[in-house]
């Protein structure tokens, strides 16, 4: 179960995981701890100067004591010189310790100097190699969402595709659907509710109606244009009665005569 976890928790902290910020941060450590040397450095070069100080002072008092003794002895204070001597004696040991402390001192401070100077080296190829990286990597990064976009933009227009293709079908159901329905209502197999729809007796009369208005209107416009009256077409069949009826009071008139 914990190797699960800590999976999932690399996991996680990769995904999280910047490694420009990684790179920068290694670095801030670096120039920390070339920081500490150099103040090192700084704190070692502070002591021996200390010592060159005290160093300094003790041969002062040392040879104003050697004065002092030599003019006691001139005096003839034995006493005062030998005590000028004793005292310039304990100094001599201080300024040999001091000189002990200075030199381990002034070779400590070399070492660090060395140390710092080699640090420092390190910290700048460390800071070159660390821009190259990261410029490589945010160049890595540019090209990866690039390639993200151009497969978005792919991906979006095979869905347009896609719902062009569904719409062209759904278009193509629903006209053969409509062809079907106008068939079914011109069969009589459907009632039109909005009374529309005529049967087949219906329509051919219809027909006939039109083609009769027609034969009229331009039989009208043949009068107008021979500006006379055309005598009205007599239906087949039904000629000879009229003339007949129309001769008959004639004949009865010549036989009342005679």
């Amino acid at each position: 179960m914990s190797m699960i976890f800590r999976a999932k928790a690399e996991k996680a902290l990769d995904r999280a995981e910047d490694p420009r910020e990684t790179l920068d941060y290694s670095y801030k450590k670096q120039l920390e701890l070339l920081q500490k040397v150099r103040r090192g450095v700084a704190d070692v070069a502070t002591s021996r100067k200390r010592i060159e100080v005290q160093m300094t002072q003790l041969q002062s008092q040392s040879g104003k004591l050697q004065e002092q003794a030599q003019k006691a002895l001139s005096l003839g204070r034995e006493d005062l010189a030998r005590e000028a001597l004793t005292r310039r004696s304990g100094l001599q040991n201080q300024i040999s310790d001091l000189e002990a402390q200075h030199q381990s001192l002034q070779g400590e401070e070399e070492k660090l100097t060395l140390a710092a100077q080699r640090l420092q080296a390190k910290v700048e190829s460390f800071r070159t190699k660390k821009e190259t990286i990261k410029a490589s990597y945010t160049a890595a990064e540019a090209q990866t969402r690039i390639g993200e976009a151009f497969s978005g933009i792919s991906e979006e227009m095979s869905d347009v595709g896609l719902a062009i293709q569904r719409a062209e079908d759904k278009t193509a159901n629903m006209q053969a659907r409509a062809g079907a329905i106008d068939e079914l209502l011109a069969s009589g197999a459907l009632d039109d509710p909005t009374g529309t729809t005529k049967d087949d007796i219906t329509l051919e009369l219809d027909r006939l109606a039109s083609t009769s208005d027609v034969e009229l209107e331009l039989s009208r416009m043949r009068q107008e244009l021979s500006g006379g009256a055309e005598p009205p077409k007599q239906l087949e069949g039904n000629g000879a009665a009229p003339a007949a009826d129309a001769a008959e009071p004639q004949r009865q008139r010549e036989e009342g005569q005679l």
